[in-house]
């Protein structure tokens, strides 16, 4: 059942549901798992090519496709390894995960590692990265979305009034029933706890008694899931720019326009202070009046295939990472200049594509919606969506009406095969939470709902900082030492720690 396919990065994310109870019967943490040691070889090509100049081995582990029947179908997950640079101080292994859910890891190791990662980690740790259950090189899945196909992202369009979300909810519908059509038996097997069963058979093939785990974004939700479903057998583990759960659900979702409010004032005051340069305003308050105008003219005249809903899309993760700011900032100026030539040169949108083709994000965008639609119930009234965006157009007036729009979930053909996973407080104090004060799609509030969750468990470093990612990804020295530290010595905070931006 293995098959090839490439894993792709949503450009609105700028990288930015079985039969009921079928599972409920399987324990979290099962008798250790019979699975053979893996064998180290080659990484496949784009794995070489993405990691380069750092040198990685791959290798396959078989799992089964439904836990509940762990002696049937197989499926394959591809994983790497970079090994511990100093076998006499090697301590374990450190899973790594990228966000998603959808995302590629194999090369999240040698990405850390030309980030600055720093030794005392590589020294001691093998770095184990994964295509996770559904995803690229591991046996993949697809829903057949196409280059022309109107539903391209995972977050929903911005919808500026209730006809809007009545016309999302016709191509939600349409891209559930394509999944359906599309699907070979392996999309309801798709849920952040059959995830965090995969970690633990890998690390059994691995021969380790614990595992560490580094997991951003999305992967915070799959490491609080694991720290709680194998106490026992999760070692020091790292959750970096946390959703606040196990699962990403429909408040979660509603929770990324909290965080483009909390976010752009930082892209505003960085464009007022180069308002000569770029002409979006002298003050912050005129680049977010800038900002308005703009959704409102290219809702009714797009320029160079942006809109109104791409426009929005396109800010929201543009605001990643601050070294994405003047890109962004090139972007507004020529559509407010109504510069057709220079947006069309910026714009991400393919002046042509072939009709038909699968497009490069089918896989990204088929994961993504699997797991979280099979993770947790989706409200089923289209009048449940219309509510609440106009909720939120009012309350987050940048982007409420788009993250609070209808999905296919709404529509899923698969109900939850169990409950989402339980944060387990009762386990070792050993969970790192890290998250910066402002993330557009992962808000502190993430970092505070799942601090509350685990209790004496974890603690929480709180970053004076804008952007998605803290550890290595980020720039702040004081988290950056609390998290190496953590790794390394086994230290973790006494308490809560904040951290000052640099």
């Amino acid at each position: 059942m293995k098959r090839q396919s490439s894993a792709g990065q949503s450009l609105a994310l700028l990288a930015v549901l079985g039969l009921v109870g079928s599972l409920a019967a399987v324990p979290a943490a099962a008798e250790e798992p019979k699975t053979p040691q893996v064998k180290w070889g080659q990484c496949p090509d784009d794995v070489v090519a993405e990691a380069a100049p750092t040198e990685l081995q791959c290798a396959t582990v078989p799992v089964p496709l439904d836990y509940a029947d762990p002696e049937g179908e197989r499926i394959d997950l591809t994983v790497s390894r970079l090994a511990a640079a100093d076998p006499d101080k090697r301590r374990g292994v450190l899973m790594l995960n990228p966000g998603g859910p959808g995302g590629s890891g194999l090369a999240l190791s040698a990405l850390l590692v030309a980030q600055g990662l720093p030794n005392s980690v590589t020294d001691r740790y093998d770095l184990i990265g994964m295509d996770t259950r559904g995803v690229g090189h591991s046996t993949p899945v697809s829903c057949g979305f196409t280059t022309d196909s109107p539903y391209y992202s995972n977050i929903p369009p911005y919808a500026v009034d209730d006809a809007a979300v009545t016309a999302q909810a016709r191509i939600a519908e349409q891209a559930a029933e394509q999944c359906a059509n599309n699907d070979d038996g392996m999309l309801r097997h798709l849920t952040t706890a059959n995830t965090a069963r995969d970690l633990d058979r890998i690390r059994a093939a691995l021969d380790e008694e614990e595992t560490s785990y580094l997991g951003y974004s999305y992967g915070t939700a799959l490491g609080a899931a694991y720290a709680s479903m194998f106490p026992g057998r999760a070692d020091r583990i790292v959750l970096d720019s946390n959703i606040g759960d196990t699962h990403l659900d429909r408040d979660g979702l509603r929770r990324y326009a909290l965080g483009m409010e909390q976010t752009l004032p930082d892209f505003a005051k960085w464009a007022a202070r180069r308002h000569d340069s770029y002409g979006l305003g002298r003050t912050p308050e005129q680049v977010r009046a800038s900002y308005l105008t703009l959704a409102g003219t290219l809702d009714d005249a797009p320029v160079a295939g942006i809109d109104g809903s791409l426009f929005r899309l396109l800010t929201f993760g543009h605001l990643f990472k601050q070294t994405q700011y003047p890109k962004l900032a090139q972007t507004w100026q020529a559509l407010l200049e109504n510069d057709h030539a220079a947006a069309r040169g910026l714009s991400p949108v393919p002046e042509e594509s072939a009709d038909g083709a699968l497009s490069p994000i089918d896989n990204a965008l088929t994961v993504f919606l699997s797991v979280t639609c099979n993770d947790v119930e989706w409200p089923e009234d289209v009048t449940t969506y219309r509510r609440g965006v106009t909720e939120d157009r009012e309350r987050y007036p940048l982007f409420g009406a788009a993250t609070a729009n209808i999905t296919p979930c709404a529509f899923w053909p698969y109900a939850p095969a169990e409950p989402p996973v339980k944060i387990d407080a009762e386990g070792p104090r050993n969970v790192l939470l890290l998250q910066n004060r402002r993330d557009a799609s992962t808000p502190h509030r993430g970092g505070k709902m799942l601090r509350e969750k685990f209790g004496d468990r974890a603690r929480l470093v709180t970053v004076d900082d804008s952007g998605h990612g803290v550890y290595v990804l980020g720039k702040n020295s004081c988290a950056l030492n609390a998290a190496t530290r953590y790794l390394v010595e086994g230290e973790m905070p006494a308490k809560d720690t904040f951290c000052r931006a640099d």
